[in-house]
């Protein structure tokens, strides 16, 4: 009988666990595991949404490659592997992602590298475990936009095409702009003025994202601008101006009366004595 209740409470919080934590393993590059192919990761990564608590699977020969995680956007552009992070060499490494935002990964092999071996990943959620109850909303907006739906951020084929994407969209403060590019060919530059903006001015930027996987949340209401530095992109229709709204409050209706009580409020009003003077 204690036996029986010993596997039965076991039993029960492994289903418990498989409730509660939805946590995933990626395997890098899929079957094609981590090597040299220009391009593959930007678009492995590109279609999935990593989460705090998921893992990254690097499958490969540890005679040849290694995986090396570097801290910052330069490392990862330039390959520079001289300050890692943390470095795996077993051919079959797991790694946790324990934290939201940006995370870099090359190889020590600086020609494997150069030649495409490394990964950029944004994580940008986390896995609640277990499910917190659901927060009092504070913004009625916060939609996430992926700019350009399935074109992406690349040189439209029509000039206008940025424009007409957003003039179909209203934005609110608290709505996110999620840019996917190759950071190989184009990055997104947030400039002040519509004068730049139409003059494709790239000299004073509010700020640069070059990551491949930009979310730029709107915090306040107003017109944003976006550009690329890349020359002719720009010019070619590579730009995207939006028009933040502010958060739209809901003002109360005054208390519609009845017919009836409108009624009896006139009666009141018209016999109600008033003092003389």
């Amino acid at each position: 009988m204690a036996t029986t209740r010993r596997m039965f409470c076991f039993v029960l919080v492994m289903v418990l666990m498989g409730c509660c934590c939805s946590a995933k393993i990626y395997k890098v590059g899929d079957s094609k595991g981590w090597t040299a192919k220009h391009g593959t990761y930007y678009d492995w990564a590109k279609r999935k949404e990593f989460q705090v608590g998921d893992s990254l699977m690097f499958q490969y020969d540890g005679n040849v490659n290694d995986v090396t995680q570097v801290s910052s956007r330069l490392e990862y552009q330039f390959c520079n592997s001289l300050s890692p992070k943390a470095v795996y060499n077993t051919g079959h490494d797991v790694v946790t992602l324990t934290e939201p935002g940006y995370h870099f990964f090359i190889t020590s092999n600086h020609s494997q590298c150069v030649a495409g071996q490394k990964l950029v990943v944004l994580v940008v959620h986390d896995h609640p475990i277990p499910p917190p109850p659901p927060p009092r909303k504070i913004f009625p907006f916060g939609k996430d936009y992926k700019v350009g739906d399935s074109n992406e951020w690349r040189v439209p084929e029509e000039s206008d095409f940025y424009s007409k994407w957003s003039e179909e969209k209203q934005f609110h403060v608290g709505d996110n702009l999620l840019f996917y590019y190759n950071d190989q060919v184009d990055d997104v530059l947030e400039i002040n003025s519509n004068l730049e903006f139409k003059s494709c001015e790239t000299t004073s930027p509010v700020a640069v994202h070059n990551a491949g996987q930009d979310l730029i949340r709107l915090t306040k209401p107003g017109v944003r601008y976006f550009i690329t530095s890349k020359i002719g992109h720009c010019e070619a229709g590579l730009k995207l101006r939006v028009e933040v709204r502010p958060l739209s409050k809901s003002v109360p209706k005054k208390m519609q009366l009845s017919p009836f009580d409108r009624f009896i409020n006139w009666l009141h009003e018209s016999f109600r004595p008033h003092p003389h003077h």
